[in-house]
């Protein structure tokens, strides 16, 4: 019976140090080494890769951003501020009911058929909304020069990318409503288009956030 408790101790005793050792080795020296890492080789993407301007922190380039006019009295749904260029619709996206203080943000898609009339209706509409917002006197937007991100969400609905397609197609509203010319406008996309990951990856882009950054010291310099 003795024998038989001192090999439960023992057994007890290196259970412990094992459990021990794993959680030092696991849970405080390879999250601190990998933290380190990732710090010094990686310290934007650690950070979560935040964009800045004038020494402040205004947004994350991993999430796009709304560009709304205040609610006005009895409206649902806020205007788009045709000041700023536009990203993709932030369909699917849940309402946060549970902090109402802050408005945070939530990823979601919205989950329709590609026959779904929900999901029609959705992309006339904002086809329909494209053309109206970019269409100004001298250029007119037609149905067939709207591209497919600028009438869908993405998965997240938090995509911070556009096409340079849909960008340039934004480029004489942006011009007008900031007294710039078409010239430069077209030279900021051209500024911020990035080309494909590793030559191959994806498809060129453009991040929105970035874009209206630049646009607004732009507009500061008038």
């Amino acid at each position: 019976m003795n024998h038989s408790v001192t090999n439960t101790v023992r057994l007890f005793g290196a259970g412990l140090r094992a459990l021990l050792m794993l959680t030092l080795v696991t849970g405080v020296i390879y999250p601190l080494v990998v933290t380190g890492v990732a710090q010094g080789l990686f310290h934007d993407k650690a950070n979560g890769s935040e964009i800045t301007a004038h020494g402040k922190v205004v947004g994350s380039s991993l999430i796009g951003q709304s560009y709304h006019l205040p609610l006005k009295k009895g409206q649902e749904t806020p205007d788009p501020d045709l000041r700023w260029f536009q990203g993709r619709p932030a369909n699917g996206l849940g309402s946060n009911s549970v902090n109402t203080r802050y408005k945070l943000l939530l990823s979601g898609a919205t989950n329709l058929s590609a026959d779904s009339k929900d999901l029609l209706r959705q992309v006339r509409d904002a086809r329909a909304a494209v053309v109206r917002d970019n269409s100004v006197p001298g250029y007119t937007v037609k149905p067939s020069q709207v591209p497919a991100e600028a009438v869908t969400s993405s998965g997240s609905g938090l995509d911070p990318d556009i096409s340079p397609r849909y960008a340039k197609i934004q480029v004489h509203r942006v011009a007008e409503r900031n007294g710039l010319s078409v010239g430069q406008v077209e030279r900021l996309i051209e500024d911020h288009t990035e080309g494909r990951t590793i030559g191959f990856i994806g498809e060129p882009r453009v991040n929105v956030l970035e874009l209206n950054v630049a646009l607004r010291d732009l507009v500061a310099q008038r």
